[in-house]
């Protein structure tokens, strides 16, 4: 087994497996195998005993807070097993400094990710710290209640009830976000052309409401995406790009973003698709299947999040990636999420109904149809097609979007979107 995000690998000890002490209290439970070199042989450790008791005291007089831990001594190999958990009291530190896991290495972080692990150890989130920015005005958020709910004017009880103020601190962060005008980056948005050296269009929202940056989004999707067709007497709104699946990317990006990161949402608008970029990755405790299943609702900005939900812009917490899927539902060509360590990029592609691929491409994309993971030479078998034609057909269609490539060389699978 390699070493990962989760496992290490200790010849001997010395004090720098104390770095990935703090890392997997700071972030993940995490384990320490002591007497297995890098490439992972066993070498053992010679009295594992008395070096169980070496690698306590390391930890107890080194690491603050004390971190949870236990250890084993696998009595065949002399290999010492030490298992750190996540705690709860973060940050845990080794001399004064917090380290987290980069794959398979300790890296000391950085002060943005300090602050993060303060607030979570104090079971705070940014948007609810309070604000620098105190005189703030509500006119959009007023006009939207006054829309949604027929409440005529936003008063202090109401923001109290929203979590937008309080008595003792005034507002806080989710209040300017929610205000007319902030500090924050917002949402930029760029029309291309042929490529990504031609832009035709482009409009930046940003310092304005949360709920102004929603709207005037939507009015750019609208004039980009939408056209009305003309049938007799009866005028109908067309959609290349779902209505719903757009509104569901944008104000889950809006939502779940990192509000503490200086990054505007990106939004780039193509011919055939549009790609939404929000900073921050998933929402600690969220695994990528999780995401994309819907199968947990781990909101990083409750509060905002909240609003959005009174006044209709999502509908339900968790549902968000079903709900642009089920857009997509008639559509052959379908959404792609990209999950990476500090963003997620949402793929909307134009919905196309009829498949416009040959008899040959079609073949394979039947072969792959319910989300198999399939090599050349399998989808060769059943096919009944050469090897060297199956790999030129499959890479037609991930040029033109129905197929994703994992992994490289004798490893490389094939999944139809």
């Amino acid at each position: 087994m390699r070493e990962s995000k989760t496992l290490e690998y200790k010849k001997d000890i010395t004090n720098t497996f104390l770095k990935t002490v703090s890392a997997y209290a700071n972030y993940r439970t995490g384990v320490i195998k002591f007497g297995i070199d890098d490439n992972g042989c066993i070498v053992g450790i010679d009295n594992p005993e008395d070096a169980c008791l070496d690698l306590e005291n390391k930890i107890n007089d080194s690491i603050s807070p004390k971190p949870d831990y236990s250890l084993d001594i696998n009595k065949r190999t002399s290999v010492i097993t030490l298992t750190v958990k996540e705690g709860i009291h973060k940050p845990y530190f080794y001399k004064s400094k917090a380290y987290k896991r980069n794959d398979s290495a300790t890296v000391e972080i950085d002060t943005l990710e300090l602050t993060r692990l303060i607030l979570e150890g104090q079971n705070k989130s940014f948007e609810s710290l309070k604000s620098q920015k105190q005189d703030l005005s509500f006119k959009s958020l007023e006009k939207a209640f006054q829309s949604a709910m027929g409440i005529q004017t936003i008063t202090k009880d109401i923001l109290k009830t929203l979590g937008l103020f309080t008595e003792a601190e005034g507002y806080n962060n989710a209040a300017e976000l929610i205000a007319d005008n902030n500090t924050f980056h917002g949402i930029d948005i760029v029309r291309f052309g042929n490529n990504i050296n031609i832009m035709l269009d482009r409009e930046t929202f940003e310092n304005i409401s949360l709920l102004d940056q929603f709207e005037k989004t939507m009015k750019m999707y609208r004039k980009y995406y939408q056209y009305e067709e003309i049938k007799g007497m009866l005028r109908k709104t067309m959609e290349l790009i779902p209505e719903e699946a757009f509104r569901e990317a944008i104000a889950n990006a809006i939502i779940h973003r990192t509000w503490d990161l200086g990054a505007h949402i990106r939004v780039a608008m193509y011919a055939d698709k549009v790609e939404i970029m929000s900073p921050g990755g998933l929402p600690k405790g969220m695994s990528d299947k999780e995401y994309l299943e819907g199968q947990v609702s781990i909101m990083r900005n409750p509060i905002i999040g909240n609003i959005f939900f009174r006044l209709h812009h999502i509908e339900q917490f968790g549902t968000g990636v079903k709900r642009i899927n089920n857009a997509y539902a008639n559509s052959v060509i379908k959404p792609q999420y990209g999950l990476f360590e500090n963003s997620i990029k949402v793929t909307l592609p134009v919905v196309q109904t009829k498949t416009l691929l040959s008899t040959d491409e079609t073949l394979i994309f039947q072969t792959l149809s319910g989300n198999k993971k399939m090599s050349s030479s399998e989808i060769a078998k059943v096919t009944g097609f050469g090897k060297t034609k199956v790999v030129s057909l499959l890479k037609s269609l991930a040029e033109q979007g129905y197929v994703t490539i994992e992994g490289s060389g004798r490893g490389t699978k094939y999944t139809s979107i």
